[in-house]
């Protein structure tokens, strides 16, 4: 199993967890959690897969 790295796929922001953008790319669909660097549009839809430009 793949470990997560600080600064490449996640940081800490107040005491929270903030996946990156690159990180979110990886798993190659939305989980609909409003993540603060969702890449995908349209935002915060489940299962979309296509990124933003």
């Amino acid at each position: 199993m793949n470990r997560l790295v600080e600064g490449k796929d996640y940081n800490l922001k107040d005491g929270m967890l903030v996946f990156t953008e690159s990180y979110l790319k990886k798993r190659k669909f939305c989980c609909g959690a409003k993540c603060l660097n969702c890449p995908y549009v349209p935002q915060f839809k489940k299962g979309v897969t296509k990124f933003k430009k």
